[in-house]
């Protein structure tokens, strides 16, 4: 096992004591945040959008202020929302229709949140300052911590 998947187990372990005694999934979404925030190299956003109404809106999150609302169907969030599947981004700038809370991000990882009739309720979205930041270790490690939110 690499030393990033090894760090995500941790964290998983971590999140999962910490989470499990709290039945509320927007406080388990609010420790995920903060821990993967500081726990994890460049992590410059860390947070969650939720489905409502048919919009995303801003939920818990870690980093600086964040859009509070994305426009239906556009940019990387909703590709998450609308496949269902995790996308990661190298380049932000190559990426149709990308929403640019902040020009300091430069690549993004999204995975899809089920809940536990298996359907999305929104999506943990991750930000990074450089390029090709994110692989399939870390698609592999956040699916797995995603999955404690409706443990």
């Amino acid at each position: 096992m690499s030393a990033k998947l090894s760090k995500y187990d941790r964290l998983y372990n971590q999140i999962e004591k910490l989470t499990t005694p709290i039945n509320s999934p927007i406080s388990r979404m609010a420790t995920i945040s903060a821990i993967l925030h500081h726990k994890m190299k460049g992590y410059f956003w860390t947070g969650f959008y939720l489905l409502q109404e048919g919009e995303l809106l801003v939920g818990p999150y870690q980093g600086p202020l964040a859009c509070l609302r994305l426009k239906k169907d556009t940019g990387v969030c909703w590709a998450g929302i609308n496949t269902q599947q995790t996308v990661i981004v190298d380049d932000v700038e190559t990426f149709p229709g990308h929403i640019a809370c902040s020009s300091l991000s430069k690549s993004e990882i999204v995975v899809p949140v089920l809940n536990k009739s298996e359907e999305i309720v929104g999506v943990l979205d991750i930000d990074s300052r450089d390029l090709s930041n994110f692989d399939k270790e870390d698609k592999e490690g956040l699916e797995k911590i995603v999955e404690l939110i409706y443990k």
